[in-house]
């Protein structure tokens, strides 16, 4: 959270200084109201689970896809992107064979390929004496592993583009063309045309897509403006499973969910923009050992409430905010109307949850404390009754259970709520 009294640095001191003396300046821009997810839930939509951003050997991970694909679909999962770097999985791929044991494509790993799928699913060939693998296309995976109402692909590529070395990544859902980085004039630029490439192919084609931003403090790239100025798609990564992403920030940065209360409070009260979306991702590149050090799948996911299990109807409900970032912890149902937001979690025998809800207060002078807990309770449900002065609530859930694989020691099982703007709000 970002209660003031944590932050260290006097830059982002007097970043919030900036920020209420804008927001002084700024009237009546808090009081448009959005937000119909979780107002009247539909009683026959469903939850699914998916996983939005992990790597295979068509980039930089290091399993063939068929086997990133088991994993998740034996954990599972309804639904998974296979976001490879500036790829899709189509056309002929072809992987070298290590033959001295020490690559991510062994002999080793090919062999229980074939033991789990058959000799005759192996397709190798020889180059210059060096031997390859060809990888499956998403074509053959859907072939072999996709089934109604059960489990899917969604085609998606991670946009990996910088501007003056850094790392500015967006993943691309729902795409049927690969899109090539856009290039922009700084680090803001390049994330906005990225995002807008997306949204362009979308309209262009007829398809509903979603840009997401990824990991926004990999490499100190992004800043908590840069997300407060998302335009078009308003989607980022609160939570992301690889250990080199920076989740919580550092002696002289914000964690993601400072960044996220923020750019949050910056949108909602002087930029008279929607709320910004919230996912947990895995992000996962290894997955033949398990260590906090090591990428590992099923660190982070979203739950989706939607009609059906199909690509359209996953990313019209990510739209309407319709869905959860867990990390562990199961949300039976959350809702909110004019006056309250409930919050429903799945009891586990032994286990504590609390929930805290989230927000910044607006004042006669501008925002109060950004990001403060407004209440916090271990009922189940949750509820947390709007006092009108909120610019927006979200709902943040944590276990007494630990994570059992994170991607940093001691991390509690979580799970991230959407925010909700209240000012206005049946007042």
């Amino acid at each position: 959270m970002s209660n003031p009294k944590t932050i260290r640095s006097m830059t982002w001191l007097a970043l919030t200084l900036t920020l209420t003396a804008i927001v002084a300046g700024v009237g009546g821009a808090a009081d448009r109201v959005g937000n119909e997810a979780g107002r009247t839930p539909h009683a026959d939509y469903k939850w699914f689970k998916g996983n939005t951003h992990t790597h295979t050997l068509w980039s930089d991970g290091d399993a063939a896809p068929e086997m990133v694909t088991e994993w998740y679909r034996d954990h599972d999962y309804n639904f998974l992107v296979l976001s490879d770097h500036n790829i899709l999985s189509e056309g002929e791929m072809w992987y070298p064979i290590a033959e001295d044991g020490k690559g991510r494509l062994t002999d080793e790993r090919i062999g229980r390929i074939r033991r789990r799928f058959g000799e005759d699913w192996v397709v190798e060939r020889s180059v210059d004496s060096k031997r390859q693998m060809r990888l499956k296309t998403l074509r053959e995976l859907r072939a072999h592993f996709e089934t109604p109402g059960s489990f899917l692909f969604i085609q998606g590529e991670e946009i990996s583009d910088g501007y003056g070395g850094k790392p500015v990544h967006v993943n691309g859902l729902n795409l049927a063309e690969v899109v090539p980085p856009q290039k922009g004039t700084s680090v803001r630029d390049t994330m906005q045309r990225n995002i807008d490439a997306v949204i362009e192919q979308g309209r262009r084609l007829g398809r509903p897509t979603l840009a997401h931003v990824n990991h926004p403090n990999f490499g100190w790239a992004m800043t908590l403006t840069d997300l407060a100025y998302i335009r078009g798609e308003c989607f980022f990564e609160v939570y992301n499973g690889h250990p080199s992403v920076r989740n919580y920030g550092g002696e002289e940065r914000p964690g993601m969910e400072s960044m996220w209360d923020y750019a949050l409070t910056i949108r909602l009260a002087a930029l008279d923009l929607d709320v910004l979306w919230a996912l947990a991702t895995d992000d996962a590149h290894n997955y033949h050992q398990t260590a906090v050090a090591r990428a590992n799948p099923g660190r982070g996911w979203i739950v989706v409430r939607a009609e059906d299990l199909s690509a359209d109807a996953i990313i019209e409900a990510m739209h309407r905010g319709d869905f959860y970032a867990s990390t562990g912890v199961i949300i039976s149902d959350f809702r909110h109307d004019d006056s309250r937001y409930v919050v429903e979690i799945e009891s586990k025998e032994g286990v504590e949850f609390t929930t805290q809800f989230i927000g910044t207060r607006m004042t006669a002078g501008g925002p109060g404390n950004v990001g403060e807990i407004l209440a916090e309770t271990t009922e189940n449900p949750a509820v947390y009754e709007f006092a009108g002065d909120e610019l927006y609530v979200r709902a943040k859930v944590v276990s007494s259970e630990l994570h059992p694989n994170p991607h940093r020691e001691g991390d509690h099982q979580c799970a991230w709520l959407q925010p909700v703007k209240v000012k206005g709000r049946g007042k």
